[in-house]
């Protein structure tokens, strides 16, 4: 597996550089699933996309999700809400391009349902579907889509998606399990901010404690790669 860090002075060059990465990873390809994150740094870079709109041709992209609160698509916390708000309501992407996790259906039945489209829509590799690029966020916690530390048994789970539960508000998710996220063809992180640097610090060094978090144990098909800014990188090399 590839591995590569590249490092940002703040968010938003964090977000630039990610564009620069995605156009050469959709250039020349006829088709290209990709898994969507919610969180601050993919917002702004929904943004920037946004304000460029012609920077990809949408009609080859299909997005999902990484993971879904279990909330109505025009509820605050929708993840697909942000994504529709800060890029697909400005860009021209064919709704049949779009494969959102139904959020107000029952968490147990939309888990399935979501994971049969994928499995149908993907290629199968290993038997899994194969996401050609993950785009995943980390936590404070480590956590990533919504595998928490409290919920570990989800990176090995057998169903594709499977139900989460927050830690604290125990509301429930929708999320991508382990095997499908590590049988991704390319995984990458974009992760900002000193909130995050200790964590990114255990992960990367491949300390001790790394392996209590689940970002940790995320481990792509050919491709790894860490969008960070400064001030999550800033203990890395201390």
């Amino acid at each position: 597996m590839k591995k590569e860090i590249h490092v940002a002075g703040d968010p938003k060059g964090t977000a630039e550089q990610f564009i620069d990465f995605l156009k050469d990873f959709c250039a020349g390809k006829e088709r290209v699933t990709i898994a969507l994150s919610g969180g601050s740094t993919p917002k702004l870079l929904f943004d920037l996309l946004a304000a460029a709109p012609k920077t990809l041709d949408w009609s080859k992209l299909h997005f999902f999700w990484g993971d879904e609160r279990c909330v109505p698509p025009d509820h605050e916390e929708s993840n697909y809400k942000m994504t529709f708000d800060h890029l697909l309501s400005h860009i021209d992407m064919p709704a049949e391009n779009i494969h959102r996790v139904r959020g107000e259906a029952d968490p147990v039945t939309e888990a399935d349902r979501s994971g049969k489209e994928l499995l149908a829509f993907c290629t199968v590799v290993n038997d899994l579907p194969s996401i050609d690029l993950n785009i995943l966020g980390m936590g404070d916690d480590g956590h990533t889509a919504s595998i928490f530390p409290h919920q570990m048994e989800l990176l090995a789970a057998e169903q594709l998606c499977a139900v989460a539960t927050h830690p604290t508000s125990d509301q429930k998710r929708v999320t991508l399990t382990g095997p499908v996220i590590n049988n991704s063809h390319t995984v990458a992180f974009l992760v900002t901010g000193e909130k995050k640097a200790q964590k990114i610090r255990s992960i990367l060094g491949e300390e001790a404690d790394a392996s209590d978090y689940p970002a940790s144990h995320v481990s792509p098909r050919a491709e790894l790669r860490w969008f960070l800014d400064q001030g999550a990188y800033a203990l890395v090399e201390r």
